[in-house]
């Protein structure tokens, strides 16, 4: 049996309001991605949508706080399809070359997701003014690619290094590779995360003994 409340003390969501918010959700990702972050009000995502504004005010406390949940929405996504794929290997080569070629191959078919995120990163602030998801929201991404290369270095099959080091550069070169295809659709974005995990792999890879 499932538990009535959610850990957090709430009561748990029905299947249509898990419905409900999904389709908010999907309707603020188009909304932002073709509009714009600054743009992309709740009145207009409810449109989008074919729904009162008061729905979204029923499932959301406010425009930040949608925007936070796409974000987790767009993330639960990746998680799911990479670490489906990542279940599958044992090498940490494998596991390095499938997480670059994995994430590429999602996001390939979810430009719309990708827009959005990188509206919502460059403009939603905290109370401060500083950024909702800065370089500290990464952190988690950072202690998984950690795990990778640990677990190739403990293999032999990676030579010593800063992981830390190699964990940023990965994040940042996956991150700097969507960057470059949205701003020019025609990239091969395939071929590109193909070079990313050859480049990763032979910066990695343990000397052989002479």
């Amino acid at each position: 049996m499932r538990p009535e409340s959610e850990p957090s003390g709430q009561k748990q969501r029905s299947f249509i309001e898990l419905a409900r918010r999904a389709q908010i959700i999907d309707s603020a990702i188009q909304v932002i991605a073709e509009m714009g972050f600054a743009k992309a009000s709740l009145a207009l995502i409810a449109k989008h949508a074919g729904i009162s504004k008061g729905v979204i005010s029923y499932h959301f406390a406010g425009k930040d706080e949608l925007m936070e949940e796409v974000v987790n929405h767009v993330y639960s996504g990746i998680i799911e399809f990479v670490m489906a794929r990542m279940e599958k290997e044992e090498s940490a080569t494998g596991l390095l070359r499938t997480h670059i070629l994995t994430i590429a191959e999602h996001m390939r078919d979810n430009r719309a997701q990708l827009r959005a995120l990188g509206e919502i990163f460059y403009n939603l602030r905290q109370p401060d003014g500083s950024p909702r998801f800065g370089i500290a929201a990464s952190e988690p991404i950072f202690a998984a690619l950690e795990e990778i290369y640990r677990h190739g270095q403990a293999r032999g099959e990676f030579r010593a290094f800063d992981v830390r080091v190699m964990a940023v550069a990965h994040s940042g070169s996956i991150d700097n590779m969507f960057a470059y295809w949205i701003a020019h659709p025609g990239h091969d974005l395939d071929a590109h995360a193909r070079e990313l995990a050859d480049l990763f792999e032979h910066a990695t890879r343990a000397e052989k003994p002479s």
